[in-house]
């Protein structure tokens, strides 16, 4: 062995890092683009008309650009080479993006289409209740990750894309019960946001858990990769495991937290509207 042949094998050891590195380009996938360029479109009109806030409309355009993050940026070329990439890459599509863009609607921006919703509500029956979106979201989070379908999402374009269209109706209808700006005949009240997501993220959690915990690699495709960043594919699947069951944990006490204030907020001007028209009562008998 040569001396710069041993310089370079220590390297290696020493430096993991350089012994392999995934492919971490863009995809650049025209149908994502095409969508997140149209909803960007008709959202900025709709808001414009409707006058709604800037934060709001931050939130809209948050959601639009971490659809393009999981979808076009190097997160999905990387997904499809690292386990806990291809996790971060789930939970932003079934968490994130919805939660920014349902913050980013309200009731006027909706409202060509709120009599549409509220007629589909009525036509889902069942299907439009909280409990069905509670496990569609868990049975979807478990369904994808049995070895078989998740390894056949990977080797299979229309697969993967069915996937995330799952995740994405999934989590739109989820967080649609808790942060929806149109009033359903199936809102939750009282502790229902609470048992609504304790119930579901402890479910989903279970399953981060049990991934990160795992006592072999679940996954052939990613134990057949050369160990990118020097991650043993075990290694990378604890990784995308903690991911999940932190992440769920993390959304869970902010959602819980931005639920509370809210309902504290909606009581108060529940309470001075009954004042107001108490007030208003007393003045026209004293007329």
């Amino acid at each position: 062995m040569t001396a710069g042949t041993r310089i370079a094998t220590i390297a290696r050891i020493v430096d993991p890092l350089s012994a392999a590195s995934p492919d971490a380009s863009w995809t650049f996938l025209p149908g994502a683009i095409a969508v997140v360029a149209l909803l960007t479109v008709v959202y900025v009109r709709r808001r414009r008309e409707a006058g709604a806030s800037i934060g709001r409309l931050v939130c809209f355009l948050a959601g639009m650009a971490l659809v393009l993050l999981a979808l076009v940026s190097p997160v999905d070329r990387l997904a499809e080479q690292l386990f806990f990439m291809h996790m971060t890459q789930h939970l932003l599509l079934i968490d994130l993006v919805p939660i920014l863009v349902l913050l980013g609607l309200t009731k006027v921006i909706l409202r060509p289409a709120t009599r549409r919703l509220v007629r589909l509500e009525r036509a889902a029956g069942p299907l439009a209740h909280p409990v069905f979106a509670i496990g569609l979201y868990v049975v979807t989070m478990w369904v994808w990750h049995v070895p078989a379908l998740y390894d056949a999402a990977l080797e299979l374009p229309a697969v993967h894309v069915l996937e995330h269209v799952t995740f994405a109706i999934a989590g739109g209808l989820y967080w649609w019960h808790l942060l929806s700006p149109i009033r359903s005949r199936k809102r939750l009240g009282g502790m229902g946001p609470v048992v609504y997501m304790v119930s579901t993220k402890v479910l989903v959690g279970l399953l981060g858990v049990g991934l990160a915990f795992a006592p072999d690699v679940i996954y052939d495709f990613y134990e057949r990769q050369p160990g990118y960043w020097g991650l043993s594919p075990g290694t990378d699947q604890a990784i995308g495991g903690l991911i999940m069951a932190t992440e769920q944990s993390i959304v869970m006490g902010i959602a819980l937290t931005f639920l509370f204030v809210r309902a504290l907020g909606e009581s108060e001007r529940t309470e001075q509207r009954a004042e107001r028209y108490d007030s208003d009562a007393v003045e026209e008998v004293q007329a």
